[in-house]
């Protein structure tokens, strides 16, 4: 498998479309992009990555106990 070819970008209305040939297919269908300068890299992400599980939990309403409550400022202990 070659490490680089020439590819075209697409213009379809606001966004850019980058066709990735068959021998760089990736196999997932949703991807994280990122851009390092003047690069941007491509990674995919698995069904199974953690990402995709946080993206699915609900959000936190409850309030957590405050577990120091009673204990001295770590500015007041003294060994």
């Amino acid at each position: 498998m070659p490490n680089s070819c020439h590819v075209y970008l697409l213009q379809n209305g606001q966004h850019q479309v980058l066709n990735i040939p068959n021998e760089f297919a990736l196999s997932s269908t949703e991807v994280l992009l990122r851009k390092e300068g003047n690069r941007l890299i491509i990674e995919p992400i698995s069904s199974g990555s953690l990402l995709s599980l946080l993206a699915t939990l609900e959000d936190i309403t409850e309030n957590f106990p405050n577990i120091d409550e009673g204990l001295l400022p770590l500015d007041d202990i003294v060994l």
